[in-house]
This record gives C-alpha cells, sequence and structure tokens, in this order.
C-alpha cells in the first residue's frame, strides 16, 4: 500500500503562515486520485480542510480555511499552504487519499501519520 508522510508543522504566532506537505511512496497514485487534508483538535472529531483531485478539479474547501489556505496537488504529493493562521487552526494535520470527490473522512482509505500544527496568539 502507498504511504503518505506528511511533513512542515510546527509551532507559530497566529497571523502567520505554515505550508504543510505529504509525500507517497511505495506503490502507485492513479489519476483518479482524490488528495484530502483533514485535522483532528484535542478532544474534537477529525475534520475535513480540504481536498483536490491531482489530475485536474476544483479544489474544494472548509468553510473554516476558505480563503486563508490553498491545497495543491501533484501525482506523489500534496501541499497545504496555510496563511493567517488562527489559533483555532492548532490541531494534527493528516493527509489522505481516496477515490471519491468527498469531504466525509470515511471516503478516504488511506491515511498519513499525522503533523502537529501549534498556532499560539
Amino acid at each position: 500500500q502507498v504511504q503518505l508522510v506528511e511533513s512542515g508543522g510546527g509551532l507559530v504566532q497566529a497571523g502567520d503562515s505554515l505550508r504543510l506537505s505529504c509525500t507517497a511512496s511505495g506503490g502507485r497514485i492513479l489519476s483518479s486520485t482524490v488528495w484530502g487534508w483533514f485535522r483532528q483538535a484535542p478532544g474534537k472529531e477529525r475534520e475535513f480542510v480540504a481536498l483536490v483531485r491531482w489530475r485536474g478539479g476544483t479544489p474544494f474547501y472548509a468553510d473554516s480555511v476558505k480563503g486563508r489556505f490553498t491545497i495543491s496537488g501533484a501525482r506523489d504529493s500534496v501541499h497545504l499552504q496555510m496563511s493567517s493562521l488562527k489559533v483555532e487552526d492548532t490541531a494534527v494535520y493528516y493527509c489522505a487519499t481516496g477515490s471519491h470527490y468527498e469531504s466525509n473522512r470515511r471516503a478516504y482509505n488511506n491515511w498519513g501519520q499525522g503533523t502537529q500544527v501549534t498556532v499560539v496568539s
């Protein structure tokens, strides 16, 4: 199975920017693959952040990040450019792959281990 590894997390101040990356290895990413970013804050459910089909397609964002985050995908990687970060963006961020253009996390069957993003005021 394809392995997904996230990187780029860290501790930043509110208003700063951060770029997360996720790289796939050990297998083939199909042209129909959808890349997704999700996040999970302590005590909360894992929630959708953004998705893109690596080969074409319009990115789709959660309302909470629209206008601040940008997802970009390629065959073997996906990035999440995060700007104007807020304290409430603090969470573990996960990348995932699936076959459907879907924000429901159950549509994704392969997940990375996550990377911590902490935003302080």
